[in-house]
């Protein structure tokens, strides 16, 4: 069954983030993406700086008093990106060492980076380590191991935090990281067992505690609730080297609408529910100087970006009309419904001019597979060759989430909207 997103969502989403102008033209930080679209060429990534600041403000003024607010750098690596949310006070939680390069190239101090995942390869830590990574987090025996030998050779004493894969009552949001098999992290159960492994490494120093329960997470509650269980996992963790935490990383996983029937995270509700959790940090001693983090990335850069893409051809097939642009699953694999929905839905996309005579088509792109699909049953006006339309909520998972080899089309240039002008951050074919 296919889900359609609303124009209600798109027009939401638009008033929220964007603007059109008396002419329909849809706008991006002041500018129209018919002009862009002219100057940069299609298919364009288009990502507006002060819809990064409002989302980063929004969220840090949220969770002031309890958490620090850092990019999860995987979300949009592009450089220009990370430096928005740097200016903004953000550290940065990268998963590979060139993401430990890009956010060192936009200025973030290897001292306030972090480093996540799963499958950490013995040339990225010793990257990462010479650089002076503030910490790394240890999800496996070997990975341990590596870390070890890493800060060996370098001669240094690496500071590591646990990252733990939670029990079931912690599970939540559209994708499960936790309570259940997982290559993520070490199971709770055998969470004593691996602080005693780190403590026996006079290399290591182990100063905190990684969640990551769930992401695409909607719901103030669940996120609560997660939060929650990651502050008690924390101070076991305390107990047991009888000393205090330097930091609780409680994840990312707050999510954005992508779908008719999504609601808007309620940052109201979620500051509400924050001051059982500050008592919990604050009365125990041994919590009490932790620097909690939240590193969110589809939450700070999703919604301030557009995916446009130029319609090259407009058809009929027995009764269905299919709308055929430059732009697909080789840009944007995550509007096309394969980066793992099981449920293939639409992402929000609309005419860049506006238009009359709205009515369901499938919105494709130029690749030859079936796959390829922007749109299944899009609510579009009439539109001809050379008409422009836009996917939003596309400032995050979109160019780097994406198979950009397949059948050899060039990538997308990447344009960058401050204070009424445009830049180009990455140029077409790079």
């Amino acid at each position: 069954m296919n889900h359609t997103a609303t124009p209600d969502l798109a027009a939401t989403l638009i008033a929220e983030n964007f603007s059109r102008d008396a002419t329909g033209v849809l706008h991006v930080g002041g500018l129209p993406l018919t002009a862009l679209a002219d100057t940069y060429g299609t298919p364009l990534f288009v990502y507006d700086a002060d819809g990064l600041r409002r989302a980063y403000r929004a969220l840090k003024q949220a969770v002031a008093g309890f958490a620090e607010v850092d990019y999860s750098v995987k979300a949009n690596p592009n450089p220009a990106v990370i430096r928005v949310f740097h200016a903004e006070g953000a550290g940065a939680e990268i998963a590979s060492g060139a993401e430990f390069d890009a956010a060192m190239q936009a200025g973030v101090p290897p001292e306030k980076i972090l480093f996540a995942g799963p499958g950490k390869s013995a040339a990225d830590l010793d990257r990462v380590i010479g650089g002076g990574i503030g910490e790394i987090h240890l999800e496996n025996r070997e990975e341990l191991c590596r870390v070890a030998a890493a800060a060996e050779r370098h001669g240094t004493t690496v500071r590591v935090a646990l990252r733990i894969n939670p029990g079931a009552t912690a599970q939540g949001g559209a994708m499960r990281m936790g309570g259940k098999p997982s290559p993520f992290g070490f199971d709770e159960e055998d969470l004593s067992e691996a602080v005693d492994a780190v403590e026996a490494e006079p290399r290591l120093h182990l100063v905190g505690l990684h969640l990551f329960a769930g992401t695409q997470g909607l719901k103030a509650e669940t996120l609560l609730g997660q939060w929650a269980y990651g502050l008690d996992l924390a101070a076991q963790i305390a107990r047991k080297i009888a000393r205090p935490l330097e930091t609780i990383d409680l994840g990312g996983g707050l999510g954005i609408p992508y779908f008719s029937g999504d609601a808007t995270l309620d940052l109201n509700a979620l500051r509400a529910g924050l001051p059982p959790l500050i008592e919990t940090v604050s009365t125990n001693p041994l919590l009490a100087g932790a620097r909690v983090v939240l590193e969110p990335g589809r939450y700070l850069a999703g919604p301030a970006g557009v995916y446009l893409a130029r319609v090259l051809a407009v058809k009929v097939s027995r009764g269905s009309r299919f709308v055929i642009t430059d732009g697909g699953m080789h840009h944007h694999l995550a509007a096309s419904g394969n980066l793992g929905q099981i449920v293939k839905r639409d992402f929000p996309l609309v005419a860049v001019s506006g238009g009359e005579g709205v009515s369901p088509c499938t919105v494709s792109g130029p690749l030859c597979t079936p796959l390829d699909v922007l749109a299944r049953a899009a609510m579009l006006p009439t539109l001809a060759e050379g008409d422009l339309v836009a996917v939003l909520q596309s400032g995050a998972y979109g160019l780097t989430a994406s198979p950009t080899g397949f059948l050899s089309h060039p990538p997308p240039a990447e344009v960058l909207v401050d204070g009424g002008q445009a830049a180009s951050i990455r140029s077409r074919g790079d």
